[in-house]
């Protein structure tokens, strides 16, 4: 948790105590549900919780934007964003109910009025979003297949609107083919070793009416 506050030092009372509150919820239904590794569980704020608040330090999101969260399985990257930018709204799928049963109840605890999560695959979605947010769930050329058409047109933010994914390793096979990806270091971000080999893969996505 000291960590969160290092690197997001302006939350609000209410953060802070959702931020807080994640341990607790997340081993509770760690117990009934297995979400997260046995030993990732006590790195939750690391390994979990800030490695998807990089994506923060990429692009914040504005009030009134709408993020999908594609394979969030416990809730991440979502549930950490929700938080940190409640007035955005947050799209929380993944194909495993059990997994979506855990998110909607962290959310209810949390008192995430802006978290939505359904059992659902991405290319099932008849919405549109300004980003697409996920971790590694898929190689890159897979996920874009997903969710190209699912990119909304107006852009409110610095950012085109596009995919934010949270990815490690060598990754210039993979997006080879992509002329316009940004690669954004997370030890730029945070300074913890963890972190010495991801990244957040920014890719804008042109709007497909």
């Amino acid at each position: 948790m000291e960590e969160i506050l290092r690197y997001f030092p302006h939350l609000t009372d209410i953060q802070k105590e959702q931020f807080a509150q994640l341990r607790g919820l997340y081993e509770d239904w760690n117990a009934k549900i297995n979400v997260i590794s046995r030993k990732d569980i006590d790195e939750l704020y690391t390994r979990h919780v800030l490695h998807s608040l990089a994506i923060a330090k990429v692009q914040p999101f504005e009030p009134g934007s709408s993020v999908m969260d594609v394979g969030t399985g416990g809730g991440f990257p979502g549930i950490p964003l929700a938080i940190l930018f409640p007035e955005t709204d947050f799209y929380l799928i993944d194909v495993i109910g059990k997994k979506i049963k855990v998110v909607q109840a962290v959310a209810d605890a949390l008192g995430l009025k802006n978290v939505k999560a359904e059992q659902k695959r991405a290319e099932t979605v008849d919405k549109q979003f300004d980003f697409i947010v996920s971790r590694a769930v898929t190689n890159m050329p897979d996920f874009v297949s997903w969710v190209k058409n699912k990119i909304a047109k107006p852009q409110k933010h610095d950012l085109a609107n596009g995919i934010l994914y949270l990815k490690g390793g060598d990754l210039s096979e993979e997006l080879k083919d992509y002329q316009k990806i940004q690669l954004f270091e997370i030890p730029d971000f945070f300074d913890n070793e963890f972190f010495e080999t991801k990244k957040v893969v920014y890719l804008p996505v042109k709007y497909k009416g």
